[in-house]
This record gives C-alpha cells, sequence and structure tokens, in this order.
C-alpha cells in the first residue's frame, strides 16, 4: 500500500467539521479528574504519525469512519448511458472511498428537484445532457444556486438512425427521405397507414424536442412518434433488421447501438440557433405549441450533476465527484457491456474500475 501525503480527500478524515476530543470528553458519563493518566508524549508522537498517512494506505489497510459514515444516493434515469455512469460512480464510492450508496430510479424532473430540496432522497444525476436539459440547469444550477454541474463533460451527438441496409435498398441519407410515401410505407408494421419512428423514452427532454422536429420536419402526416422505453426500440431494431423491414428511432452517441447493429445517422438542416426554440413541458404547458425546432441539434456537452448539500453531508464524495471524468468512448464501451452482453450495470462498472485504475486514482487526488 501507498502512503503518499497530502491527498486531497484525506483532508475530509483529518479535517472534521468539529473539532475531535478525547474519548472522555465525548462521554457525558466520565469526566476528567486529577488522578486520570496524563498521554505519554511518545505516544501522542506516534499517533500524529500515524494521522499523516495518506488516502491510499488508509483506503487499502483501516476502514475509516468518517469516509465510511459518508453516503450518497444516485439518481438513475432509464438510458443505458446514466445507469452505466450511475453505477460507476457508486462503485467507485462504495470500493475506493468506503461509503453506502443506493440507487434510487428517477426521470429528469424528479432527479433534479430531488437535488434542490437537498434533504439526501437523491444526491446526484449522472448523466446530464445539455442544452437537451437547459430548463433544469437553468432553474437549480444558475437560478436556486442549490446544484452543482460538473466542469468535465464528454461529446454527446443526437439524430435519427436507419439500419444501412433500408437505407441503402431506399435510398434513404436524409431526415427527409423519411416523408417518402413508399419509405413510410416500409416503416408501417401496424397498417395504420403511417411508419413508426421510435422519438425517446417517456420522461426524456430530448424526446420533446424530437417530437417538434417530426412536426417541424413535415413528416407528422407520414411518420408517428412513439414513445416507449429504451428496451423496445432495441428490440424493435433488431427485429425489423432481422425481417428486413424498415425502422427509424432517435439515436444518440455515445451509446451501445453502434456497437449491436449496422446502423447510420441521417442528415439533418445544420443546426441554426434562430430556427431551434425548444421550450419543456416544465417551463411552459403549451411547450408544443410555443416550440419550433427546425434543424439539428447542436452538439451536446454530457456531465454529471449533484446536490450542493452534499458538501456538508459527504465532503469527500462530492470532492470526487468535482473530479470525475469520462470520456465517449468510455460511455459507449459501458453501455456495449450492458446491453449487447447483458452484463449487469454494476458488473460493467466493476470491471471498468478495475481496467482503469490509474485513472480512478487520478480522480481520487491519489
Amino acid at each position: 500500500p501507498r502512503t503518499r501525503r497530502g491527498c486531497s480527500l484525506l483532508h475530509a478524515q483529518r479535517r472534521p467539521k468539529h473539532k475531535l476530543r478525547h474519548p472522555v470528553d465525548n462521554d457525558p458519563t466520565m469526566q476528567p479528574t486529577p488522578k486520570m493518566r496524563r498521554q505519554p508524549i511518545g505516544e501522542f508522537n506516534m499517533k500524529t504519525k500515524l494521522n499523516r498517512l495518506g488516502l491510499a494506505t488508509a483506503v487499502s489497510l483501516f476502514a475509516l469512519p468518517a469516509l465510511a459514515a459518508e453516503e450518497v444516493k444516485i439518481g438513475l434515469p432509464s438510458w443505458t448511458g446514466a445507469q452505466a455512469i450511475g453505477h460507476v460512480l457508486g462503485e467507485i464510492v462504495t470500493s475506493r472511498i468506503g461509503g453506502q450508496v443506493e440507487y434510487v430510479p428517477g426521470n429528469n424532473a424528479t432527479i433534479f428537484q430531488a437535488m434542490d430540496q437537498g434533504k439526501g432522497d437523491i444526491d446526484v444525476h449522472p448523466d446530464v445532457w445539455l442544452p437537451n436539459q437547459q430548463s433544469f440547469t437553468d432553474k437549480y444550477v444558475t437560478g436556486a444556486g442549490t446544484v452543482t454541474l460538473s466542469q468535465n463533460s464528454y461529446e454527446g451527438n443526437q439524430g435519427f438512425c436507419v439500419s444501412k441496409d433500408f437505407a441503402s435498398a431506399n435510398s434513404i441519407t436524409d431526415i427527409a427521405d423519411l416523408g417518402r410515401p413508399d419509405v413510410a410505407a416500409l416503416m408501417d408494421s401496424d397498417g395504420n397507414g403511417k411508419g413508426e419512428m421510435w422519438i425517446g423514452a417517456p420522461g426524456w427532454a430530448s424526446a420533446n424536442v424530437n417530437e417538434v422536429k417530426v412536426r417541424d420536419y413535415g413528416l407528422l402526416d407520414f411518420l408517428e412518434p412513439i414513445r416507449a422505453e429504451e428496451a423496445v426500440k432495441t428490440a424493435r431494431i433488431k427485429d425489423s433488421i432481422a425481417k428486413g423491414e424498415g425502422y427509424a428511432f432517435y439515436c444518440y452517441k455515445p451509446h451501445a447501438v453502434w456497437f449491436m447493429f449496422d446502423v447510420e445517422m441521417l442528415t439533418e438542416p445544420a443546426f441554426d440557433a434562430a430556427k431551434y426554440t425548444m421550450i419543456q413541458p416544465s417551463d411552459d404547458a403549451d411547450w408544443y405549441e410555443k416550440s419550433s425546432v427546425g434543424t439539428k441539434d447542436a452538439l451536446k456537452d454530457v456531465q454529471i450533476a449533484w446536490s450542493n448539500s452534499l458538501q456538508e453531508r459527504s465532503p469527500a464524495i462530492a470532492e470526487f465527484f468535482a473530479n470525475f471524468s469520462l470520456t465517449a468512448d468510455d460511455v459507449s464501451g459501458l453501455a456495449f457491456e450492458i446491453s449487447a452482453n447483458g452484463k449487469e450495470p454494476g458488473d460493467a462498472a466493476k470491471e471498468w474500475i478495475a481496467a482503469n485504475s490509474d485513472r480512478v486514482d487520478a480522480m481520487l487526488g491519489l
């Protein structure tokens, strides 16, 4: 075990909020008397030296009470990337910091509201996509000042996809091609006269954007926007490819779908802020009528966010969150292990941590 000094996370152990006193002073039933033995100087010096051990040695050799007492509740949105990142956070907290973790399923609104309240019901959102979720960050990060947004982000890209075979067979390259009657007919699996296109899961901010896009791209006469859990979409992609049927779906990077299937993202009109006005339901009940989105989304910044109250309740965990960082390739690989190889998110997280121990050490200030 290593014995480096000065590790930042150790400060949470060496400098508690309230000054530690002799055990006698902490017990109201025991008051010091003149007959009580004073601590020998040598014993004091030995304890002082032990207190200077670095976090690496402390974590590996001892069960430190302060760290073990820290706890965090991690919000878990439904998409695979968020599940993967949430479990990486949780596994590092439990196995490397010695804290306690609880995973709490929830959508964006629920997680941000809980972080804002600061009661510890949910402490962290593992995968905040901006500007998709900007209505929440504007309200709670910029406005109320109750939530912290990480400065360490990875890049996200989103659009609409079809299988390469379907695209090649029907000359489909652009989102407008989905509005051709012949293409829409090939995507109509239920015989209602419209092709189906998955736009996201219930509660996703991006699904709201995509619903507006389908309208503003002039596709509503040909396509039916479908909201369903991501597992439904994945099964439908697999089934449509196996049967040679047409199917279009919202897609984004990073994601396991790029490892699982041979698909391609369709082109859209280049992002133009003047043609992109998106109001989320959390801001206005008439969001759909008041929104207008006629271009591709800008590239995304994706990062974690946590409740400011965590700093007081679990300072070592909060400091780790501030240093936490993943790449888009990390997230895609984790999502692939979960979605394609059937691993549990916790198992995929453990394997990633074992394979990236040096990076985890750096996040912990070791």
